[in-house]
């Protein structure tokens, strides 16, 4: 299985080599980056790392055995014991069941590593791949929005699994949960558009 890497400046090349060689990969379900981005793509690499510094975001890598990256997984918007999810998946790696196995893995770093208590998505509701990621990673559906013009779904999981002791895990209530998503609901285009 890759390796999930916290991004460092020397990740740039392999993972502006996974974003050209996926480009329409990921148009085919998110909304394309656009030209500007792969043009300014070292400018964008360094902004994500002074946001990751600044500890407003967490970015990673998964990367292979030859070094290449095969997807992203990410946290953003960190504030209040919540962050909003975003991964992405290279197409020769999907369908494995890595994007599953990663945001897994990100729900406990989140947990235990970054001190959060709940994680937000949000996918179209035409992506089906996502939706099931989401739904075996234990996110809940908590309402309806507009991604970049086309239906979706907003998700929320709790993290308290990840953190209690043994039969002492303590659940929040929906509603509490619903609250706190809600308000903390911003203009996130897609699920796998961060970074």
């Amino acid at each position: 299985m890759p390796e999930m890497q916290l991004l460092r400046p020397g990740h740039a090349p392999a993972l502006l080599a996974f974003e050209q060689e996926n480009r329409a990969y990921f148009a085919k379900s998110i909304p394309d980056r656009g030209d500007d981005y792969f043009a300014r793509f070292d400018e964008r690499h360094r902004a994500l790392l002074a946001e990751q510094e600044a500890g407003v975001c967490y970015f990673h890598v998964l990367v292979g055995a030859e070094g290449e990256v095969l997807g992203r997984v990410n946290l953003v918007d960190v504030a209040d014991g919540g962050a909003e999810l975003g991964y992405r998946i290279a197409e020769r790696a999907a369908g494995r069941g890595l994007a599953t196995r990663a945001v897994r893995e990100l729900c406990d770093l989140a947990a235990n590593s970054y001190g959060l208590t709940t994680l937000r998505a949000a996918t179209t509701l035409d992506n089906a791949a996502s939706r099931a990621v989401l739904a075996r990673s234990g996110f809940a559906v908590v309402g309806e929005r507009q991604l970049s013009g086309r239906p979706g779904l907003s998700y929320l999981r709790s993290l308290a699994d990840f953190t209690a002791p043994p039969g002492a895990g303590v659940a929040l209530p929906t509603d509490a949960l619903t609250d706190r998503f809600e308000s903390r609901s911003g203009q996130n285009p897609e699920l796998n558009g961060h970074a």
